[in-house]
């Protein structure tokens, strides 16, 4: 299939396009390169130098024609999302709207979307399936979710199939090492451990160490970044085939304290990686495990490289690579 990828210079985006064109897709990548790398980009592919919040950059791009589309640009800091809720209505939401109005005019009407765990808040129920209810913690979230129903619509009233792929906690580098551009001013917990582990940062802040947890710190599904890239893949060659929309967990099941990963980090990396324990954040949840059995019902997928050794460690070589080849 002739794919676009909007958001396909960032640090998910790059690994999906990776996966498509090992499968053998044809691949453009559409980005602002906000957040997206010239870096993460492949000579193979055409790039598109563009924005979502610009109607005409989207129409121009699908105006190339494209059998499928996978929607990748979205701000994604939770924390952040609490604070300036504006900056998150105005590209995840009209953002969106935009992709969607260009697409269907364009009769481009298969779509994999980059959703989230956040859509379902606080567990009211553990391993969380896709049944769970839906009621965010977080202004992303609650993006998220509305995301979900506008899709939902233009299958009714447009012809739109999609797959919404809810992942857990994205980690982890390429494992084969070809992807290791960093992304800018990260938020998630294993880049920001690596900024301490490699002195960009003076030490890790973790945010809450009185939940009702083993440790008093939260629990997070962490699913490695190749293990979703294949997701996608599979997911768009399913709702092209079977002309039928999907929406999927994707995680292990596993769940591991913020504590606990710090203490696996120093281990690996054999780093000191100083910390702090502050205040809770607001939105977020004290424990977050998914069930994915039915993505690997529908799909056959299951996670790989999504053990705890994997996901540090392949991260590691990535923040090893990058800052060898770019002393300060």
């Amino acid at each position: 299939m002739k794919v676009l990828v909007i958001g396909g210079a960032g640090y998910i985006g790059s690994h999906v396009v990776k996966e498509l064109m090992s499968k053998g897709h044809t691949v453009t990548v559409f980005d602002n390169l906000s957040s997206g790398l010239i870096q993460n980009l492949f000579p193979e592919n055409e790039f598109i130098a563009g924005d979502i919040l610009h109607p005409e950059d989207l129409e121009a791009a699908f105006a190339r024609g494209f059998d499928a589309f996978i929607h990748l640009a979205a701000f994604k800091a939770a924390g952040e999302s609490m604070v300036k809720p504006e900056k998150y209505s105005v590209n995840n939401i009209n953002g969106t709207i935009n992709i969607l109005n260009a697409a269907t005019a364009h009769n481009c009407l298969n779509m994999v979307f980059s959703s989230s765990a956040a859509v379902f808040g606080e567990p009211q129920y553990l391993p969380i399936d896709e049944n769970h209810p839906k009621n965010p913690e977080n202004y992303y979230g609650f993006t998220k979710l509305k995301i979900e129903e506008f899709m939902a619509w233009y299958e009714k009233l447009k012809g739109l199939k999609f797959a919404a792929l809810r992942y857990f906690n994205a980690a982890g580098y390429d494992p084969e090492g070809v992807l290791y551009g960093l992304e800018r001013n990260p938020a998630n917990l294993l880049p920001v451990m690596m900024e301490v582990a490699f002195g960009k940062r003076d030490k890790l802040k973790v945010f809450g160490n009185d939940y009702p947890t083993r440790d008093g710190t939260c629990i997070r599904d962490y699913i490695h970044v190749s293990d979703l890239a294949v997701a996608h893949v599979l997911a768009l060659e399913y709702i092209a085939s079977k002309k039928e929309s999907l929406t999927l967990n994707l995680g292990t099941g596993n769940g591991i304290t913020v504590t606990e990963m710090l203490e696996s980090t120093r281990r690996i990396t054999g780093k000191e990686i100083p910390a702090d324990y502050v205040e809770r954040r607001a939105g977020d949840p004290a424990q977050l495990t998914a069930t994915s059995k039915l993505a690997e019902k529908t799909l056959g997928w299951k996670p790989v490289y999504s053990d705890v050794d994997t996901l540090i460690g392949s991260t590691y070589k990535a923040y090893e690579k990058y800052y060898s080849e770019h002393k300060e």
